[in-house]
């Protein structure tokens, strides 16, 4: 599991997607969400402006999976 440094008390799932490298363009967030690629603490999730917190678990097929850290 690679963990994701944020630097906010929270990053939206689109902007979380492209800063692990899963995706390039907001578009391409949209597709890999309409098509169920996505989970977030072990539930399916197709909102791209859901709100990921420290703790928070994504899992994403083909990608790998991720949890949520903040950077002190």
């Amino acid at each position: 599991m690679k963990e994701i440094f944020i630097h906010s008390e929270y990053i939206k799932l689109d902007q979380f997607l492209k800063l692990a490298d899963c995706i390039s363009t907001g578009g391409m967030a949209k597709a890999l969400l309409a098509e169920g690629q996505v989970s977030v603490n072990g539930e399916p999730e197709d909102r791209r402006g859901r709100k990921l917190y420290p703790g928070d678990r994504v899992n994403v097929v083909d990608c790998g999976e991720f949890t949520v850290s903040r950077e002190s």
